[in-house]
């Protein structure tokens, strides 16, 4: 009988190490298999969108979704909401399971047959290799979708869409489609690592977002050194 409580208290202790790692690759190789996804079929469905509404570059602006700001600007005519720029510019060349338009932000919530959901408003394409994270981890009290940097990287993927702007801080958005946030990037990896608000390293003073291009330019695998883990 001793040697039996022994015994399942071994692999009591394995499994206790064991399970966490497991979960965690787990997690890891949905996040590598659905951004690869994920970024394939939003520029896919941009080029297509192409050949009906034109460069993209001269489509109409999009608003964030919410604030006053915002509600000023589709106001005075010089941006749509979301939901108006989804269905024109998106909906027609996207195959989803199910869209729809949160009640705080006005954001459109677009959810992909693989699990994954996407938040879209304003430059801003937020992506959830899993959807249901979003429902668990992605609001906060009032229904706004957060920015938590200890969410990003890790829960959800920022993305960018300005190809329209060809100031020296967009220079790899310029004309370009959905693409991980490199906003202000020195073309570094350094910076990507280590940017203090929005680096790809376990603290930061905003989010994350440099993790998505990092990930981008190691073939959209997760680096050994990724400083957080799923």
């Amino acid at each position: 009988m001793a040697e039996v409580l022994i015994t399942l208290g071994v692999i009591g202790i394995v499994a206790a190490l064991t399970i966490p790692n497991v979960t965690s690759l787990y997690r890891k190789n949905i996040a590598e298999t659905r951004l690869a996804k994920f970024y394939s079929v939003m520029n896919q469905a941009i080029q297509r969108s192409e050949v009906d509404n034109g460069p993209k570059e001269y489509w109409a602006s999009m608003a964030s979704g919410h604030g006053d700001e915002s509600d000023e600007a589709v106001a005075s005519g010089t941006k749509i909401m979301p939901e108006d720029w989804y269905n024109k510019y998106l909906k027609p060349y996207i195959q989803s399971t199910n869209v729809k338009i949160n009640d705080k932000t006005n954001k459109v919530m677009v959810y992909f047959s693989d699990g994954g959901l996407c938040l879209i408003g304003g430059a801003s394409f937020q992506f959830w290799p899993q959807g249901s994270d979003f429902e668990n981890y992605g609001e906060d009290d009032s229904g706004n979708a957060t920015n938590n940097y200890e969410l990003s990287g890790i829960k959800y993927f920022t993305f960018f869409f300005a190809p329209a702007d060809n100031s020296d801080a967009n220079k790899y958005h310029f004309k370009k489609g959905v693409e991980p946030y490199k906003r202000n990037w020195d073309g570094t990896i350094e910076k990507l690592k280590n940017d203090s608000a929005i680096g790809c390293s376990k603290t930061v003073s905003n989010e994350r977002a440099y993790c998505t291009p990092l990930i981008q330019i190691n073939g959209w695998k997760v680096p050994d050194d990724y400083p957080v883990k799923f």
